[in-house]
């Protein structure tokens, strides 16, 4: 057997919160065999098997009692490129972001708004990533998945993968896919998303009045780490709570009572409503208690101060719930995966 289990190995640098907590077992997957290896090695041992991919939508709130596999395939083909359009896999151990830093150093637009995401390339169908008007399934051409119950390979098309905002079929079933490899619909000529305010006042800032896709992704870059902390620095996960989906009615009550409520209107007649806006509103923003806390410039982000533990950010967590829903009747739901 090629892989390599070790055992009792600490996770505090496998996860983007810097949780220090333990797994039984530890492993690496570099490819599809591997993977298949440690399948075997878990069944054999009739141990869970916890995929790893950056570890970057997680918070571990105790040691893991499993065989953790993290995702560590590497490597980036160009599948077709007729001059215009191309079809770019990527496999899922690659990290996210240096991987949309080659498309756009091949000239590639797409995945410019998905700049500096944390995470790898495997684990951004789970939650179908999105930022600044574009989500994952906007340039998804396809994965090739290995379903855990029969061993068999499955591709998915973009209907198969039924995404959705921040969540996928992959996530529904979650602990029966391993993601192996993504594929990409790129273009050399596609209409830039440059509807985020921000974005345009940044890029009017610097007075780049016809950016390139490299322009727009170094403006995200900018944006991204003026409004929110660098896991290596202080440990977080991004936005821990996704922006709540509400009836018509409730936003114009809201609306009535809170002039500057944050609201967009929906396709199926619902209303997303801010939740960064309901938490700095409530008063949470720059709000700590011991090492657990919210970080002071960005409401939507908690953070581990240094040696916070899962339990303690969990339990903030569940607090800044109670209280928005007291607060506005809105419930706030949790992003990351709870484990």
């Amino acid at each position: 057997m090629s892989l390599c289990v070790q055992p009792q190995v600490s996770l505090k640098a496998y996860n983007s919160f810097a949780i220090n907590v333990t797994a039984r077992w530890f492993a690496e997957a570099h490819d599809d065999d591997q993977v298949r290896e440690a399948l075997v090695y878990a069944e054999q041992r009739q141990l869970p098997l916890l995929l790893l991919g950056g570890g970057s939508n997680m918070l571990l709130t105790a040691d893991v009692e499993a065989l953790v596999l993290r995702m560590a395939s590497r490597g980036v083909r160009v599948l077709q490129d007729d001059g215009e359009r191309a079809l770019i896999e990527a496999e899922a151990g690659e990290p996210w972001h240096p991987f949309v830093q080659w498309t756009l150093q091949q000239g590639l637009v797409g995945l410019e708004n998905l700049s500096l995401i944390p995470g790898t390339v495997g684990a951004a169908p789970m939650q179908n990533i999105g930022a600044y008007g574009v989500e994952l399934q906007d340039r998804f051409a396809g994965l090739t998945a290995l379903d855990r119950r029969s061993g068999e390979l499955r591709e998915f098309s973009l209907d198969d993968c039924a995404f959705a905002y921040r969540d996928s079929l992959f996530k529904r079933e979650a602990g029966r896919w391993v993601i192996l490899r993504v594929r990409f619909a790129l273009s050399r000529t596609a209409a830039l998303h440059l509807d985020y305010g921000p974005l345009r006042q940044h890029l009017a800032e610097r007075g780049i009045a016809a950016p390139t896709a490299v322009d727009v992704g170094r403006s995200i870059c900018a944006i991204r780490r003026e409004k929110l902390p660098d896991p290596a620095l202080l440990g977080n996960a991004g936005s821990f709570f996704k922006n709540p989906l509400v009836s018509v009615e409730l936003a114009q009550r809201l609306s009535a009572e809170h002039a500057d409520l944050v609201a967009y209107p929906q396709a199926d007649g619902r209303v997303k409503l801010a939740a960064g806006w309901l938490i700095e509103r409530a008063g949470w923003k720059g709000f700590r208690e011991g090492d657990a806390g919210v970080h002071r410039l960005q409401a939507l982000v908690l953070v581990n101060y240094g040696q916070a533990t899962g339990p303690q950010l969990l339990a903030l967590a569940q607090r800044i719930q109670a209280d928005i829903f007291q607060r506005f009747a809105v419930a706030l739901e949790i992003e990351p995966n709870v484990l």
